[in-house]
């Protein structure tokens, strides 16, 4: 063997000696947050959200540059209460841009939690990567005793790092357990086990840097997803009107005199609507103000063509969406058509 060749073939193997040991390439995008959260001292409930930079965040977890290479941005610095669609829209197609043409295998988006479960969804809708993206939060502030926000970004950085995770859709990582975005829903206002997966249950955990797969989706996401926000500067407007024992029906109406685009009923039972609320519901489908029934239970569908002949009145049933995911699903499929039909289709794959 010639000099020439042994030379090609030991570049070859330190070439894929490197590449092997190489770690994947995590971009952490903040966007404040109680795990950027300041309090007066560490054992006041009292605190400020969105205080603590990116770099501050990245620091203070040293450990887990053992697992990836990690670098930061900060996209906003709010309480997740302030969330609105102008920085969906910044959030989605930056994530984009990152996994599909700068190269990075993973992205962590670090969030507050009041939110959180909507911005899953709505990224679980538009992000066109099968690369793993993980949101996480706190629900302790930076400087609290015993802060969680540390451990939960260790094992969000441990779950976007990790193979197991890839092709799985926008996933949840809080208090060591992964919840995909259309399940996952903040069930307690204070407590660190907030999050569950609802009937679906958590789908993973993280434990020892490690993240550990137990079930997958089947409803269509990400890559499968139509839903195009690319040339988007704007979403249609869509509103929720919570039902209760002898409702009024102004905030519905309100929304029609809005010229809204749609309308997310949080009903009862089985997204049932209150009489009064029912009449002004079928004369804004017939205005052309999509109606979408959902329900205020925590679990459980909404049913179509069950209590409410929806066929009738051109409603589209929910199904297994809460309201606040069912006004983003609405949002984004009135993007493509006003057909109720096609929305109801849309319904039944996301």
């Amino acid at each position: 063997m010639n000099t020439f060749r042994k030379l090609i073939l030991v570049t070859a193997a330190l070439l894929a000696a490197v590449t092997l040991s190489a770690k994947p390439r995590v971009r952490i995008i903040a966007t404040g947050g109680t795990i950027a959260g300041v309090s007066a001292t560490s054992a006041s409930s009292a605190y400020t959200a969105g205080q603590v930079g990116i770099q501050t965040l990245i620091d203070a977890v040293p450990q887990m540059l053992y697992l990836a290479d990690v670098s930061g941005e900060q996209l906003v610095n709010i309480g997740s209460q302030d969330m609105n669609d102008e920085v969906w829209l910044q959030l989605a197609k930056r994530i984009n841009v990152l996994l599909n043409e700068e190269g990075y295998d993973a992205v962590v988006v670090t969030h507050g939690t009041d939110t959180m479960e909507e911005t899953a969804y709505f990224l679980n809708l538009t992000v066109k990567s099968e690369k793993p993206v993980i949101l996480v939060g706190s629900m302790r502030p930076s400087t609290a005793i015993s802060a969680d926000g540390p451990a939960n970004l260790y094992n969000a950085v441990a779950a976007a790092a990790s193979p197991e995770c890839v092709g799985l859709g926008v996933l949840c990582c809080m208090n060591n357990q992964l919840l995909d975005a259309k399940s996952v829903i903040k069930t307690h206002t204070i407590d660190c086990d907030t999050f569950e997966g609802g009937k679906v249950g958590c789908i993973g955990y993280v434990y020892n840097g490690e993240a550990h797969i137990l079930q997958r989706v089947t409803n269509k996401h990400t890559v499968n997803s139509e839903f195009d926000i690319t040339r988007l500067d704007r979403l249609p407007r869509v509103g929720i009107v919570y039902g209760y024992a002898n409702c009024s029906p102004l905030p519905m109406q309100a929304f029609v005199d809005a010229h809204f685009d749609g309308i997310v009923l949080a009903g009862v039972g089985d997204g049932n609507f209150y009489k009064d609320v029912f009449d002004v519901a079928v004369a804004a489908q017939q205005r052309g103000i999509q109606i979408v029934r959902s329900s205020r239970c925590p679990t459980g569908p909404t049913c179509l063509n069950s209590e409410v002949d929806d066929a009738r009145y051109h409603f589209v049933a929910a199904l297994d969406l809460n309201p606040q995911k069912a006004r983003i699903l609405l949002m984004l499929a009135l993007t493509k058509t006003h057909d109720w039909q096609e929305i109801q289709q849309y319904f039944m794959e996301y």
